[in-house]
Parts: structure tokens; C-alpha cells; sequence
């Protein structure tokens, strides 16, 4: 294993600086796990309150400071990141194991997600009320919340953050910011491009370290007004116990997404829908597709094309071109796969795939193959329980209404996609399936950056939306005037 990795920082205060406890942990990338992408700070609840506090100091010049202003940092880190799209790409890939062209695209998106809040947070604001008081003006304003946690997850590190903290800063909030541990080093290039476009001290604080160790007091602190959290329903539930009443709360969660295929469906593009949806970026997407919901009359073609499709993938890193799929994450995903794929076997009809690959191209890495599993009910745990890797679950109806029923049944509703060239079949999905995202005859993954994104159900907190103007609207509370003239 490498030695010789570079150590990276936290930013508190406006500085670079180490942690408190003196500790490092390795990120290590999953291709290929004798190589340490990088050594992060191994912070711990000292270092998270100086990140609070230095929050809280920042605030007040933060949210007088000019839209214009703001808006031009904005614009400013954007373009840093598209100047160092390739060289952070290849970071990400390293330390996430996504595909180079995924991760380059990524940071690109983020850079979107800057400019795009830039300018949309400039036409962002209250309203005017007519009243029968001529010597009256009534009109309300839109104000900052104050300090706010971001805590985003290792399978987006560069894009989902840059959702939450865009909006945020520009909305006149300070940020306390914690990517996951897995992949750390996307969230301080975001960082980093805040930085040289001059953001103040204080406005943006970037700290790593265990949720466990830091995660209580960026969450539970009476000075933080909003967290936005995006990671499993197990750990946004925890945090939804521990949290002040007075603290706000934007949280997406797991899924189970589905994809029905109809009877009347192209086979080709519905094997397209399931193959990107669920095996790109490894599985490793909450929008990702887990149940493909097939009609008996086209089930076994389906099956059979989706079987070849999947018998053509290339898996291997993430760096080499035309891989189709990467490793998994962490060693603890890989993990988790390999004990559903023996739950599946156990459950339902295994068709192919699920083993680890330990030959000498990939046994360093944490590679698994795409598994298929047909014969799949809807009380199976393949089935019901998020997995969040390359596992697809063939479930088979005999009329829309099943196919439904079979959607809606699960606790999540996050993403649900539909593949048919019947407007009614589409009509009525749209309108009956419970989800917060909606596709029709397109993957169930992927959002827009101007469209708001969210779940229902366990999926969600189903109280703000992120991404879009929506996205503003969380970071900010209402004020009513009342003007005597």
C-alpha cells in the first residue's frame, strides 16, 4: 500500500487547518486498495464546534453582504471547476470508482449548479399584498436561517453538495460542511473553488471525520437553523430523533425504485431503462432502478435480452476506457451486495451474476459482477430492502393495475420510471404512482439542476425539495412588514 499520500485539511475559520485530535484516516480507492488517495483529518466534536462557531461569527456580514457579490463567487468557484474538471475527475474516479467521463461530467454539473443559483437566487424574493389602507405597505422579505449543516454522501460527492451549499450561500447563510468519509476529497475541491473566488472566512467550514465523532454537534447544536442531509433513512431517522424544534430539516433518503415494463413496451429501450438505471454507477445511486416490474406476456423476451445486454458489460476501473462498470464504494457495500446476492439465491431464481471478481485484473479491487434474480415476489427482501448496488429484481403482473399496486408497495418513493407507448398507461402512472420523481419511457435516474428533486414516504422528509427554486426556498424564512406611510 501506498505511504507516501498526501494529507488534506479542514477549512475553519478561513484556514487550513488540522484537526484537534491529531488523528488521520486513509481514503483508499476501491479499484484498487493498495493505493491512498488521500489522508483526512479524523476530526472529533472540538473541531466541529470551532467549525459552528466560526459559522455563527461569519453570519451577520455574510447576510449583508450584496446579492452581486455573492452571485460573482459563485460564478467565480464555477469556473474553477470547470478550468480543473479533468484533474478533479480523476480524483473522484479514484476515490469513488465512478467512470472518468461520469466523474468529469459531475464536477461540470456542479459548476452548472453554481451558476445556475447565481443568477436564480437574484430574482428570489418576497411579495407585495394588497390592503384597504391607502397609508399602509404591507410586503414580506426573504431571509437567511443562519448557520446550516450540509452532510452529503459518498455516490455524488461533488454534485449533491454543491445543491445544498449554492443555494444556501446565496441565500445569505453559513455553511458547516461534512462529506462522507468515503470519499472526502470531491467536497474539499468544492471547497477549495469557494476559496480562491474569495469567499470570506467563516462563510463556508469544511470538516471530515466520523459522524459519530463530529456529526452530534454539527446536528444538535442550537445554533444550527437547517440541516440538509442526503444518506440512508436509518441515519436521517436518527437524526430526526435528536434534533430542536427550532432546527429545519431537508432530508433524501434511500429507494427502491421501479420500472414496469408494459406489455406494449420496446423491449430494447425497456433493457436500455434497466441496464443504466440499475447497473450504472454500480447501483450506487439512490434514484437507481432495483425492481424491473414486467407484464407475463413479454416477461420472458425481456428476461432474455436483458441477459445478453447484461453478458456484454466490461467491468473494471473506473480510469480505463469503456468500462461499463466500476468497483463498488467501500468495502462495506461490497459487503452488503454479496450477503442480498445469497439472500436472493435463497429467495428467488438466481440468472446470473453476484460474485466477487478476484482475478488478477480486479483482486485489489471491490468488483462484483451484475446479478439478475427472477421468480421475485413482492415480500422477498431483495425485493423490499434497498441494496444499493448492481442486484435486479424481476417481478412479474398480469395487468396494469398489479403492476401499480406492486410499485406502490414499498416504503420508499423516491423515483419510479414506466416503459410504454400507451399515453393512457402513461397518464394514470403519472397521476396514481407514489413517488416524488416520475418517468415516463426514461431512466429512473438523473434530475435536473432548475427541477425540483425529493421523495415521499420513507424517502424523504416530504417537507422541502431540493434542487431548483425549491432549493432556495428551504434556506430561507418569511418576514412580514408592516409600513405606516
Amino acid at each position: 500500500m501506498s505511504t507516501n499520500a498526501p494529507e488534506f485539511l479542514n477549512h475553519i475559520n478561513g484556514e487550513w487547518v488540522r484537526s484537534l485530535t491529531g488523528r488521520t484516516f486513509d481514503n483508499v480507492n476501491p479499484a484498487d486498495t493498495r493505493e491512498i488517495v488521500g489522508r483526512f483529518q479524523a476530526s472529533a466534536s472540538a473541531d466541529a464546534e470551532a467549525a459552528v462557531a466560526s459559522a455563527t461569527a461569519a453570519f451577520d456580514a455574510w447576510r449583508r453582504t450584496p446579492i452581486g457579490r455573492r452571485a460573482k463567487i459563485l460564478n467565480d468557484a464555477a469556473a474553477y471547476l470547470e478550468a480543473n474538471a479533468e484533474r478533479f475527475g480523476e480524483e473522484l474516479t479514484r476515490e469513488e470508482g465512478k467512470s472518468l467521463a461520469l466523474a468529469k461530467d459531475e464536477f461540470l454539473r456542479a459548476a452548472q449548479t453554481f451558476r445556475f443559483y447565481a443568477t436564480e437566487a437574484q430574482t428570489f424574493g418576497g411579495e407585495t399584498y394588497p390592503q384597504d389602507d391607502g397609508n399602509m405597505l404591507v410586503y414580506s422579505v426573504r431571509e437567511p436561517l443562519g448557520v446550516v449543516s450540509v452532510i452529503s454522501p459518498w455516490n455524488f460527492p461533488a454534485s449533491i453538495p454543491a445543491r445544498k451549499i449554492a443555494p444556501a450561500l446565496m441565500t445569505g447563510n453559513t455553511v458547516v460542511f461534512k462529506p462522507s468519509s468515503d470519499a472526502p476529497l470531491s467536497g474539499l475541491r468544492l471547497t477549495e473553488a469557494l476559496v480562491q473566488a474569495g469567499l470570506p472566512k467563516g462563510v463556508l467550514n469544511f470538516i471530515t471525520g466520523r459522524a459519530g465523532d463530529v456529526g452530534p454537534i454539527i446536528t444538535t447544536s442550537q445554533a444550527i437553523r437547517a440541516i440538509s442531509f442526503t444518506g440512508s433513512t436509518q441515519a436521517g431517522e436518527s437524526i430526526h430523533r435528536t434534533v430542536h424544534l427550532t432546527t429545519r430539516l431537508q432530508m433524501e433518503l434511500g429507494g427502491k425504485n421501479p420500472l414496469i415494463v408494459m406489455e406494449d413496451a420496446d423491449l430494447d429501450l425497456a433493457v436500455d431503462l434497466a441496464v443504466k438505471g440499475g447497473f450504472s454507477l454500480t447501483g450506487q445511486a439512490c434514484t437507481g432502478t432495483s425492481r424491473i416490474i414486467v407484464m407475463s406476456e413479454v416477461k420472458q423476451a425481456f428476461t432474455e435480452k436483458l441477459l445478453a445486454r447484461v453478458a456484454k458489460l466490461k467491468i473494471g476501473s473506473g480510469l480505463t476506457p469503456g468500462m461499463d462498470l466500476g468497483p463498488l464504494a467501500t468495502a462495506k457495500q461490497l459487503e452488503t451486495v454479496l450477503n442480498y446476492v445469497e439472500i436472493g439465491k435463497r429467495e428467488a431464481t438466481h440468472l446470473v451474476g453476484g460474485e466477487r471478481l478476484t482475478d488478477v485484473e480486479h483482486e485489489h479491487g471491490y468488483y462484483v459482477t451484475p446479478a439478475v434474480f427472477t421468480d421475485v415476489t413482492r415480500n422477498m427482501r431483495i425485493a423490499r430492502e434497498e441494496i444499493f448496488g448492481p442486484v435486479l429484481a424481476i417481478l412479474e403482473v398480469r395487468s396494469f393495475a398489479e403492476a401499480m399496486d406492486c410499485a406502490n408497495d414499498t416504503e420508499y418513493g423516491l423515483s419510479a420510471a414506466i416503459c410504454t407507448r400507451n399515453p393512457r398507461y402513461m397518464h394514470e402512472f403519472a397521476g396514481d404512482i407514489q413517488s416524488g420523481t416520475v418517468k415516463i419511457n426514461r431512466t429512473t435516474t438523473g434530475n435536473l439542476v432548475n427541477a425540483p428533486f425529493g421523495g415521499v414516504k420513507h424517502s424523504s422528509t416530504s417537507t422541502f425539495r431540493e434542487s431548483g427554486r425549491a432549493g432556495l426556498e428551504f434556506f430561507t424564512q418569511t418576514k412580514v412588514v408592516y409600513r405606516g406611510l
